[in-house]
């Protein structure tokens, strides 16, 4: 594979193959404006996470650290509806358990769901996604280059821009880039209290910033995602991808991590094994390049 990088909706590969067997379904409620979307790996695949900003609601984090025993996801849930949203996984759990998935225990496979949320209570009715919502997603999920974009699932009730008086809608956004190695495809739910570069004048985000100015649901934001790595990895090259991802996040969002977001994105492996530093240098130019695409392609899609 040529070390050009190469842009792609959708999530597709170089040959317009999706990535892999990675699925992804949204459970939508447009009434509402809130619903989750469910990121479904080809087995329990290796999975690290990196939280930086200031009010992140998570589950099933712990259990990703480098130090603890299982390190590994059957899939990961993005949802709206702020903590309340994270019994999403409950749903996506017990159907990947009917279907004897999981991590083996004595009394049956456990699977491992780790889940991030956003806030979207105030975007309509308070309104969350429940379990039967998570349970929804996982049924109607498709391969990840056929998932739709834009105003669905967790970006469904999505906002940015808040704090310069002049909100838009976020939304959820794919790319896959291509760099040597192999292919890496971001899933991003954007909504954040900061802007989309190019979206907003530099000069009118530094006035809001500078300002007492407007507060629209200032510190009910948050950008989440996930980000999958077709390539041989290990939980080192994993963990140098998911800070990576966080710089494609700051080239996309201006501010971002700040103490009003809860901006977490978890990066899974599909592939075992141990890159070189340069082949890890690579993966890691092309999470930055998927992340800060995928974001700008969530506020593009109307």
């Amino acid at each position: 594979m040529r070390d050009a990088v190469i842009e792609r909706e959708g999530g597709a590969d170089e040959q317009g193959r999706p990535v892999d067997d990675v699925l992804v379904g949204h459970w939508t409620d447009t009434t509402n404006r809130t619903g989750c979307t469910v990121i479904v790996l080809p087995g329990s695949r290796p999975t690290v996470v990196d939280a930086r900003g200031g009010a992140p609601g998570t589950r099933e984090t712990d259990v990703l650290a480098v130090s603890n025993l299982v390190r590994r996801a059957d899939a990961i849930v993005l949802s709206g509806g702020s903590a309340f949203g994270l019994a999403t996984a409950d749903g996506v759990m017990l159907a990947l358990r009917e279907r004897g998935r999981g991590f083996p225990t004595t009394g049956g496979p456990v699977p491992i769901v780790p889940a991030a949320v956003l806030f979207d209570l105030s975007a309509g009715n308070p309104v969350w996604p429940d379990a039967a919502a998570g349970r929804a997603a996982l049924n109607a999920a498709v391969p990840i280059g056929l998932a739709e974009r834009g105003r669905v699932g967790a970006g469904t009730g999505a906002t940015v821009a808040r704090l310069t008086g002049s909100p838009r809608p976020g939304g959820l956004g794919i790319a896959t880039v291509s760099l040597g190695p192999g292919n890496v495809t971001a899933v991003m739910a954007v909504n954040a209290v900061g802007s989309v570069d190019g979206t907003d004048p530099r000069d009118s985000m530094l006035e809001a910033w500078s300002t007492d100015g407007p507060r629209m649901g200032i510190g009910e934001n948050t950008t989440i995602g996930v980000v999958i790595v077709d390539a041989p990895v290990d939980h080192l090259a994993l963990t140098r991808c998911a800070i990576a991802a966080h710089d494609g996040l700051a080239r996309a969002i201006v501010p971002s991590h700040t103490i009003f977001d809860g901006d977490t994105i978890f990066v899974s492996g599909l592939q075992d094994g141990a890159p070189d530093a340069m082949a890890i240098a690579r993966l890691g130019v092309a999470t930055e390049l998927a992340v800060e695409r995928a974001v700008r392609d969530a506020v593009a899609q109307r």
